[in-house]
């Protein structure tokens, strides 16, 4: 919108008519807002579930049961880098507890507990 001075305000012509029905037209917007973040968000929604099922559908579910033997990353541990010709994966656990969502605790094959939880992203299968 333009600045109108006071006296242009007063003479019909067709600014001033073009301003007023813009003002019209701008409160009819501000009314129909609402509805447009409603339908941008039903939109937003529709989209992340579309995406969601597209994701799920090449996730290759790996699940491991009480007793099962996996591999380590060497790099879940999050600690220094390892060299170029170090090993990727830890010597075998064994799974002791399943805790949901992915997430196992383990002991060692002589039967010490690993404090901390890994989750089946940062584990592979071991077959002894």
């Amino acid at each position: 919108m333009e600045a109108m001075i006071p006296a242009d305000i007063g003479i019909p012509s067709a600014r001033t008519l073009f301003v007023i029905y813009n003002d019209e037209d701008l409160r009819l917007d501000l009314h129909l807002l609402e509805e447009r973040r409603e339908l941008a968000l039903i939109r937003e929604n529709s989209y992340k579930c579309q995406l969601q099922k597209y994701y799920d559908s090449k996730v290759k579910i790996c699940k491991f049961h009480v007793g099962d033997f996996v591999f380590r990353n060497n790099e879940a541990l999050g600690q220094e880098h390892s060299r170029k010709l170090a090993p990727t994966w830890e010597e075998p656990y064994r799974v002791k507890e399943v805790l949901g969502k992915g997430a196992y605790k383990f002991e060692k094959l002589y039967g010490i507990e690993i404090p901390r939880t890994l989750n089946t992203s940062q584990l592979k299968k071991c077959y002894i």
